[in-house]
Formats: C-alpha cells, sequence, structure tokens
C-alpha cells in the first residue's frame, strides 16, 4: 500500500508566486524604512540581502496580514530565521519610539483637553502548558490572553498602551501599577472609562473632582434608576470612538492570537501603536 510519504511530486513542478495588496499608507512604509535605513547607518551594516523599503514591507506583511514566515522568506529568495530577524528587529526599532503616559497625557493637556478614554482589551494568545497556563486565563472572556490598557483621545486617536498583563488581570489591577489616576490628576485632566473600572478612583477627598469617570452598576437588591440608566447610556456614547481606535489597533492581524513569549508581546503593543498612530490619524 502506497502512503503519502511514498508519494513523490508530480513532474515539472515549480514554486509560485503571488501578489497581496497591503492596506497601508504610504506614510507607515516610509516611516520604517526610514527607521530602518537610521538603524543599518548607526550599527555600520554595509550590506543586507534586500534594501530597506524592500525589508520593511516584508515585516508589514507579516505583522497585518500574519503572512508565514516561510512564505515570505521564498517569495524573496532569504531564509524563515532572516525574515525571523527582520521583524523583531523592526519592532525594537518601532517599540523604542512609542510615547509614555506622562507625555501623552502632557500633549492633551497642552492642546486644552480636558477628558481622555480609558480602556482595556485581552489579546488571545496560545494556551500554554505548566503554571503560565493557568495565570493567561481570563475567566471574563473564557479564553487564554493576555490583558492590556488603552488610553484615547475624545476623537479616537490611541495615545498610550500599557505592558501585556497575565489574561486573570483585571482591569483595575492592570492600571494601579502604571499610577493612571495620580498622572491624570497631575496633568488635570479626566478619564471616562466602563464599569470594568468602578473603584479603581478611591480617593474621597476627591469626589469633587474624580480623575476616572464611570457609570452605575446595578446590584441584585438594588436595580438601577432611569437616570443611572441614563448616566450610562451617555458615557457609553462618549466612549464609542474609544472602541473604534480598539478596532483600528486590532486590525494588525498578528494580535488575532498571539503564538510567541508572552514576555516580548509589550513590546510588539508598542511597536503596533507607533504603526497605528501613523497609519490612523483623526
Amino acid at each position: 500500500m502506497t502512503t503519502i510519504h511514498d508519494q513523490a511530486p508530480a513532474e515539472d513542478t515549480f514554486e509560485l508566486v503571488y501578489q497581496c495588496r497591503l492596506s497601508l499608507s504610504r506614510q507607515t512604509i516610509v516611516l520604517v524604512a526610514d527607521l530602518l535605513r537610521a538603524h543599518l547607518k548607526a550599527i555600520g551594516s554595509r550590506w543586507r540581502k534586500l534594501p530597506p523599503g524592500k525589508i520593511a514591507l516584508v515585516v508589514l506583511a507579516v505583522l497585518r496580514h500574519v503572512q508565514r514566515l516561510a512564505d515570505m522568506a521564498g517569495g524573496n529568495d532569504v531564509s524563515p530565521s532572516t525574515v525571523h530577524r527582520w521583524v523583531w528587529e523592526v519592532i525594537e526599532l518601532l517599540a523604542a519610539r512609542a510615547p509614555r503616559l506622562d507625555r501623552a497625557l502632557k500633549k492633551i493637556a497642552k492642546k486644552g483637553g480636558q477628558v481622555v478614554l480609558l480602556d482595556g482589551s485581552l489579546i488571545r494568545a496560545h494556551r500554554r502548558t505548566g503554571p503560565d497556563n493557568r495565570r493567561n486565563y481570563s475567566g471574563k472572556h473564557k479564553a487564554h490572553g493576555l490583558l492590556m490598557l488603552g488610553i484615547t483621545d475624545t476623537q479616537g486617536n490611541l495615545l498610550w498602551v500599557s505592558a501585556a498583563r497575565p489574561g486573570r488581570s483585571s482591569e483595575i489591577t492592570t492600571a494601579r501599577p502604571n499610577k493612571i489616576v495620580q498622572k491624570l490628576r497631575d496633568h488635570d485632566l479626566a478619564a471616562l472609562a466602563d464599569l470594568g473600572f468602578v473603584g479603581l478612583d478611591d480617593d474621597p477627598a476627591a469626589d469633587d473632582r474624580p480623575a476616572v469617570i464611570t457609570g452605575k452598576k446595578a446590584s441584585r437588591n438594588k436595580p438601577l434608576t432611569p437616570a443611572q440608566k441614563q448616566v450610562n447610556q451617555l458615557i457609553a456614547a462618549e466612549r464609542a470612538v474609544c472602541e473604534h481606535a480598539f478596532a483600528y489597533f486590532k486590525a494588525w492581524r498578528t494580535l488575532t492570537k498571539v503564538r510567541f513569549d508572552p514576555a516580548r508581546v509589550t513590546q510588539l503593543l508598542r511597536a503596533l501603536l507607533v504603526l497605528t498612530r501613523s497609519h490612523v490619524t483623526r
């Protein structure tokens, strides 16, 4: 009996290369190419298999469309390990340009802004074995992943993303190490957030100037009043642009399910933040 492993490939077979449209702005591709070109000059690299512009295109295709490294390598006559090295080289360069929380809030305050939008999102991750399996499991989403927070302005421009935390973390436990409440007060700003952030701003002395504004939660014995329901609807309407910002951010399909070391996800998020800000500006 002949098995599939005993079958020889058909005669006159050859590799085919197909084209795929990469829906990114010219500004984004130029940004990556210029960063890479400056980096190669700084380290004194005199030769690469492909020019910086072509390398930028390969890397962006991997991040945007999750193209397999072996496929991208075969189409460009390089090895998969070379494409892997290019991807992480560009990620490191972009992550170094990601804005930090203080600078992002200072920029909003300088422009006369008074309100920002705060939200959290789960980045799905490959299920791991051992103790890391449980800590990355989100009971809220019933899936394995890593939790991140993001801040946008009122136009829906993503300003900042936090470090990735284990999926079992809540939005509040992720926000407190970043000192979001204190930094909002330092810049005289307030943040609109969903019900997952109820209790984050628990300072009774600042009731007249809350840093985080959320809706009201109903309990089993205390339903919401019509006025409280209307307040929740108004907050949700104002936060709609924040959901749009996260949708643009997750358009990078490499975030569909992270399959590499979770310790490197923070670096990936910061790199994609820079790319998103370059590609989408409202």
